[in-house]
């Protein structure tokens, strides 16, 4: 597959184009390359760059996998619908993200209340994270998120529950970016037979 890669001399990126490449695929830098050479596109820059970045794509009717957060979904979404277009975005394309999340889903149904406190690298520049995001989503129980921004970090989430006399700790730990990889890659293999639009979360191809 000849894929357009936007951010791939970022953190994410820098590991992603390796390994596209060491899986058969032909990577080609977003920002140079003309998508509408390309089978499908994958995205991981900023918040500010995705949505000029999926246009290209979507009027040269090239789907796009999306890593970046803190864009406007709902904009991309009719966006993508009216171009008949589809497009993947998932806020963590870890395994264990996905089972924190469906794990924290759960624990909410038993516990009265709860407290998310996300940590990354310094760099990122949402807060809180796409990740802390879906998980209170999912937990449904509106719980207050804690954003830490430090050096030395790359992405952590704890979901930490309370009720009497106890309390339980959902925790995940992302120590290296080829952690997303498999995820990234399951999403490149699978978006060209979504519906047009946005699909959101890794749970979705899972």
């Amino acid at each position: 597959m000849r894929v357009a890669l936007y951010g791939g001399s970022g953190k994410v990126g820098s590991v992603l184009g390796p390994a596209l490449t060491a899986a058969g695929h032909e990577v080609v830098d977003g920002r140079t390359g003309a998508p509408d050479r390309c089978d499908a596109a994958i995205d991981f820059t900023r918040p500010d760059a995705v949505a000029a970045n999926v246009e290209g794509c979507l009027a040269a009717g090239v789907p796009v996998v999306i890593g970046t957060t803190g864009f406007d979904a709902e904009a991309l979404d009719a966006r993508a619908r009216e171009a008949g277009v589809p497009c993947f975005h998932a806020p963590n394309f870890s395994q264990g993200a996905v089972l924190m999340m469906r794990f924290a889903e759960e624990a909410a149904k038993s516990f009265p209340r709860a407290e998310i406190v996300e940590l990354h690298n310094e760099a990122k520049r949402d807060a809180p994270s796409g990740t802390a995001q879906a998980t209170a989503a999912r937990m449904g129980t509106d719980p207050a998120i804690h954003s830490v921004r430090l050096p030395g970090l790359v992405a952590h989430q704890e979901v930490i529950f309370g009720g009497p006399g106890e309390t339980l700790t959902i925790r995940h730990d992302t120590t290296s970016r080829e952690a997303f990889v498999p995820g990234v890659l399951l999403a490149l293999e699978r978006v060209r037979e979504l519906a047009p639009g946005l699909t959101v979360g890794l749970d979705a191809l899972l």
